[in-house]
């Protein structure tokens, strides 16, 4: 029972860590790359699509990225949705391949990402203090239906609180990583 309840929380701490992840990656650093563009979804005859299912991405330089439609008929949804995502980038078409050229990386718009990682970072915490609590109240629940005695719940909590120490620490680490490579010029 106990095992259950922290192997669940556990792997759900992994879920959060790794989503985590996946947002930090979505923040542009030093070079441009194709997880940049993972949140963006393209209206393709009427349905709702990733980008990344609909072309291919280059990057020939570090501040240019070259995007390829599987199909040029959903080009200009595509420009319109990157147009209108966050990436502060006016992207151009010659036909064939949109063409996406992000401008260098001023010091304020530096400082702005490391904020917006932190705040990521911050969710990502939070995430994995709300299994933390979850999972706890669902040990405080065994021990109050008698299914586990006093000293079980606890050492059990003491498992729970290291794997929570654990999945922050790494949250922090990743935004360790990413703002030193912002910072980096």
């Amino acid at each position: 029972m106990i095992n259950d309840i922290l192997n669940e929380a556990d792997g759900k701490m992994d879920k959060s860590v790794e989503a985590t992840r996946e947002e930090f990656a979505a923040i542009r650093a030093g070079r441009v790359n194709p997880s940049m563009f993972n949140k963006i979804v393209v209206d393709y005859y009427g349905s709702p699509t990733p980008l990344q299912q609909l072309a291919s991405f280059t990057a020939p330089e570090a501040r240019i990225i070259l995007i390829a439609p599987y199909d040029q008929g959903a080009m200009h949804n595509i420009l319109k949705a990157i147009r209108d995502s966050d990436l502060g980038v006016n992207p151009a078409d010659d036909g064939k391949v949109i063409r996406c050229v992000f401008p260098e990386l001023t010091e304020e718009r530096r400082k702005e990402y490391i904020k917006i990682s932190r705040h990521k970072a911050e969710e990502g915490r939070v995430a994995v203090r709300n299994l933390r609590r979850t999972a706890k109240q669902h040990l405080e629940r065994l021990e109050k239906d008698g299914e586990v005695g006093q000293d079980d719940l606890t050492g059990a909590e003491k498992r729970l609180d290291g794997l929570t120490k654990k999945h922050t620490d790494a949250i922090d680490e990743m935004l360790k990583h990413k703002e030193a490579e912002l910072l980096e010029v």
